[in-house]
């Protein structure tokens, strides 16, 4: 049963990233769950507000991404501006992570430097709300001259979402909330009913008027954003040369498509809109087309480490089992965007499945992009690296794909979006519902939310066990939820000192939890094996391997200098735990000899093994830590006429 979502009401009082008017679950505030500085997230967070807030902020002022404010401010010529025209984005992106991070932990530095930005922000503003640096201006093209890849609504929407997290922070008087106000009467004056029929080439704008429309207590703009979603799909968009209709998702209405297509975080945001608007209209032909668009892009369209997007010209998704590893685009806004769909259809439907497939985004996406430090990323993961990657400089990377982290990029929306990211995580860790509280992600903290106080201990995703101690629990909403992993075969569950049972993969209940109640959860983590569907060609023959919610691969600096990558084919039979990653048996065949022939022949080419020998893989997520390498995900298995005892 669907029910009013208390929190709609008091949102300006919660630091709740989403926050429909109906949901069979709800979310919690940024700061409910204290994650342990020590644990797999808690350190990503840590590392997050210490380095990579003051990174991306440094990366803005040193090419004048900020500078561009202060120049519309000061009514300069902008010819010569810096940066894309969506290089505004990136600042409001980074005022969000701000926002949550404050949110999460408040700081008196970072609360200074936040009210800076905005001001500076504030004072380029026109006086009818319209905020942007790269048009209407002098020496500029008129304001939404380029619907297609001007950005601008795309940008404001990105502000309005910064001002959503800083209002739901407890600011709904901010600066920022009413730049951003200007900023959405602006867009509903211009773009409304009878006024601009257009739409933006990037999507965004949607899901941010929606949000907005819950945080201001507007709802002309949650109005404004299914007006931009009921004229989505009808080819208004001028399109540029080399692309198409599908690209801006402007090719097919939202409630009429079958699957996403197009550029994936166009078509991710537009969805994560199209939910929040479904919801709060009640919608239920929207809802529903989004739900069989979202099943039928995750299982055909989606990468094993729930990474989507292979097709790296338009940075979008290819036909179904098109999923080629060393292809791979899964730019790290895909993840990010793909989380941010995932969670608004869970929050209406409360179906595991949704948790699972964030769950395997979290740690094999999001927590691949960036490095250790948090000063460099990753744009691209592709599942195959055939040449390791060049070592990179102190300068902005101008390619995307180059195989290791660099620290700002030309295009560099992946670092705000994995910052803005790890600052709200606790928030789609934990949710509640009517009955009581539920576990989506275990990490280790304490909760306290809605009335429960729990502290959980563990280092997963590096030990099976999962620890929950309850402290509190209300008495009518006394049911707590564990998610057990799809791929958690062989769960068990203690509750206090009775006997481990059986827990299958989805949901198990623990019914009547109290003060005192302690419940040991146990996730057998030994590596498995994972075959390819058939039908994708690119990795037809190949297996991987994953280890609990992480998947594994197989890097030349784990080889012998006289093992090639390419030279390695895994044996039958189940890899053994190494580490955090596996061993396996594998046997080394010999390359073929140097020929002029092309690569082809009428009988199957022959693998002749030149010795066995056992392979390390390690977690996917921390590929390239050690240096510029070549890595693969999916191995070939060896052909019985090469298997050598």
């Amino acid at each position: 049963m669907v029910l009013e979502n208390p929190l709609a009401a008091r949102s300006r009082l919660q630091a709740v990233p989403v926050v429909p008017t109906t949901s069979r679950v709800r979310g919690i505030d940024v700061g409910a769950l204290r994650m342990d500085a020590e644990g797999f997230w808690g350190r990503r967070q840590t590392v997050n507000a210490a380095a990579t807030l003051t990174h991306c902020r440094e990366w803005m002022e040193r090419l004048g991404w900020l500078t561009n404010f202060d120049r519309v401010a000061r009514g300069e010529a902008l010819e010569t501006r810096t940066g894309w025209v969506f290089s505004d984005s990136e600042v409001y992106k980074l005022l969000e992570a701000m926002a949550w991070e404050l949110a999460r932990q408040p700081d008196d530095e970072l609360e200074t430097t936040f009210s800076a930005l905005v001001g500076r922000i504030a004072r380029a503003q026109d006086a009818d709300g319209y905020l942007g640096t790269a048009f209407g201006h002098v020496g500029q093209a008129p304001r939404y001259s380029d619907l297609s890849m001007g950005h601008e609504l795309y940008n404001m929407g990105h502000l309005l979402q910064a001002a959503v997290a800083r209002a739901r922070s407890g600011h709904p008087g901010d600066e920022l909330v009413e730049v951003a106000r200007r900023a959405a009467d602006h867009i509903c004056r211009e773009f409304g009913e009878g006024a601009r029929d257009g739409v933006c080439g990037h999507a965004e704008i949607e899901v941010a008027l929606a949000e907005a429309g819950r945080a201001f207590g507007e709802r002309r703009y949650l109005e404004q954003a299914r007006i931009f979603l009921t004229r989505r799909g009808r080819g208004t968009l001028p399109v540029p040369p080399l692309l198409s209709a599908e690209y801006f998702q402007d090719d097919v209405p939202v409630r009429d498509a079958s699957v996403l297509r197009g550029h994936v975080v166009r078509a991710l945001y537009l969805s994560a809109g199209a939910v929040d608007v479904a919801a709060d209209t009640g919608d239920t032909e929207l809802m529903n087309a989004l739900e069989r668009q979202w099943e039928n892009t995750v299982s055909r369209r989606t990468y094993l480490t729930g990474g989507m997007g292979s097709r790296h010209q338009d940075e979008g998704f290819g036909d179904d089992w098109e999923l080629p590893a060393d292809r791979a685009y899964c730019e790290t806004c895909a993840g990010v965007a793909s989380i941010m769909f995932a969670w608004r259809l869970f929050l209406q439907s409360g179906d595991v499945r949704y948790p699972d497939l964030i769950e395997r985004t979290l740690f094999n996406v999001v927590a691949t992009s960036p490095s250790a430090d948090g000063r460099a990323f990753f744009y691209a993961n592709p599942l195959h690296q055939r040449e390791a990657g060049t070592p990179a400089d102190d300068g902005v990377n101008t390619r995307a794909e180059g195989g290791v982290r660099a620290p700002w990029f030309e295009v560099s929306c992946c670092p705000t979006n994995v910052a803005r990211t790890l600052s709200s995580l606790s928030a789609y860790a934990i949710a509640l519902d009517d009955d009581g509280l539920l576990l989506l992600q275990y990490a280790a903290g304490e909760v306290q939310a809605g009335g429960w106080q729990v502290r959980v201990q563990t280092r997963y995703p590096d030990e099976d066990r999962v620890l929950i101690s309850v402290d509190d629990a209300p008495a009518d909403a006394s049911r707590l939820r564990l998610r057990i992993p799809a791929w958690a075969e062989g769960a068990t569950i203690a509750i206090g000192d009775t006997p481990a049972r059986p827990a299958e993969p989805g949901w198990f209940d623990v019914t009547g939890a109290s003060a005192g109640t302690v419940v040991a959860l146990t996730i057998p983590r030994q590596p498995r094996l994972a075959f390819p569907d058939g039908r994708i060609d690119g990795v037809r023959g190949t297996v991987a391997v994953e280890r609990g919610p992480l998947v594994l691969c197989l890097e030349s600096v784990d080889l012998p200098a006289d093992v090639p990558l390419e030279g390695v084919r895994l044996l039958p039979g189940a890899p053994t735990a190494a580490g955090d990653g596996a061993r396996a048996a594998a046997v080394v065949v010999d390359p073929a000899s140097p020929s002029a022939a092309l690569p082809y022949g009428p009988t199957p080419r022959a693998e002749i093994a030149a010795r066995s020998m056992s392979v390390t893989l390690v977690p996917y997520h921390r590929w390239a830590e050690r240096g510029p390498s070549r890595m693969r995900v999916f191995v070939p298995l060896a052909h019985p006429s090469a298997q050598r005892g």
